[in-house]
């Protein structure tokens, strides 16, 4: 008996130790995590049409999560710090284009609309204009470390970056037997691992494509009719559009909806109605459209919980909690599903 107990500890320092050689990879293994589970479909199917060659399929699966995820997103982070500084230097100038727009707004809303906005002191320009360039240069001071940590610090990005792509390779090549090994380890019946597996795999499937994909493809559609109609700092406001989409009721039209305004108070009636149309019928209705066809209704996190742990991993994590924050709810989701479900299983 002593020596059983001798051995477990000696297990859980062991454990402990090497958790602490490898904690300045932690982010990399829990996003090398999230991409196999994600993009694993995708490995079975090359893994079919590769003549099952495990190595090879890998391989294929982690150049695609390059091309397709890692290198559009460094570019973009590197974008929106560069036009996000852009706009904090064009609000900080004396532009009277910016005085005229704002007497135009004014001049277009009703009179009950307006006596609110001045109760909150929203007709004041010079106090909105510092509010906003206030908001948005503590922002770029916060988000700006990270992104251009790759000039600063080069080795160590590229050595996670790394590592995260080559615990994925083997993620993918050798998951299965990984898995067999963790259910050995876990002091829990079959049937719940089986069913905390299978859960955690499909709610954090459905989170990312369900909920993060899809609001990543709103502000998309929103930044191309940005795009369209030449306004200024598309990559930003694309961005800014995908992240309010996680927002109930409103969403991305807390972005698109000023502009449609601008356009038809400074007289562009035509831009600022076609944005208006394009903004509730595409924008506003792509999620009834994709989410189904994605991941179905049944595996949808609750809008609240998406928002809040989207908030909580932004706030701790930086500019990637986007993304983490909501897979980490995911996993309490499923880890406290299986638990109450214990007694059926």
């Amino acid at each position: 008996m002593r020596e059983n107990k001798a051995f477990v500890v000696l297990v859980v320092l062991a454990t402990l130790a090497f958790g602490w050689v490898l904690s300045p990879f932690l982010g990399a293994m829990f996003w090398a995590v999230v991409i196999a589970i994600v993009f694993h479909p995708l490995y079975e199917r090359l893994l079919v049409a590769l003549d099952s060659r495990p190595n090879l399929a890998s391989l294929a699966t982690v150049v695609i999560v390059v091309l397709i995820v890692v290198i559009p997103l460094l570019l973009i982070a590197v974008a929106i710090v560069q036009e996000a500084t852009a706009v904090v230097a064009n609000i900080q100038s004396d532009d009277m284009a910016l005085q005229d727009l704002f007497q135009n707004v004014q001049a277009v809303l009703p009179q009950w609309l307006t006596s609110i906005l001045t109760r909150f002191g929203f007709t004041d320009l010079e106090a909105i204009r510092t509010s906003i360039a206030s908001a948005l240069s503590g922002w770029v001071q916060a988000i700006a470390p990270q992104v251009f940590s790759i000039g600063q610090s080069t080795v160590n990005f590229f050595i996670s970056l790394f590592a995260m792509l080559y615990l994925t390779f083997f993620l993918f090549r050798d998951g299965k037997t990984l898995i067999g090994h963790l259910k050995a380890a876990a002091p829990f019946p079959p049937s719940q691992q089986d069913a905390l597996l299978a859960r955690f795999t499909l709610v954090v499937r459905a989170t990312v494509k369900g909920d993060i994909l899809v609001a990543m493809v709103q502000g998309g559609l929103g930044g191309l009719g940005f795009w369209v109609l030449g306004i200024h700092a598309t990559i930003l406001w694309t961005v800014l559009m995908s992240f309010l989409a996680l927002l109930p009721l409103f969403g991305a039209a807390l972005v698109w909806l000023p502009f449609a305004i601008y356009f038809i108070a400074t007289g562009a009636i035509l831009q600022g109605v076609g944005l208006l149309v394009y903004g509730v019928l595409v924008v506003g209705l792509i999620d009834n459209f994709m989410r189904p066809f994605l991941v179905g209704q049944t595996t949808k996190m609750p809008e609240f919980v998406v928002l809040i742990s989207t908030l909580g991993g932004i706030a701790t994590f930086g500019l990637q909690g986007f993304i983490t924050g909501p897979v980490v709810a995911a996993m309490f989701i499923a880890v406290w599903t299986t638990f109450l479900a214990r007694d059926q299983l």
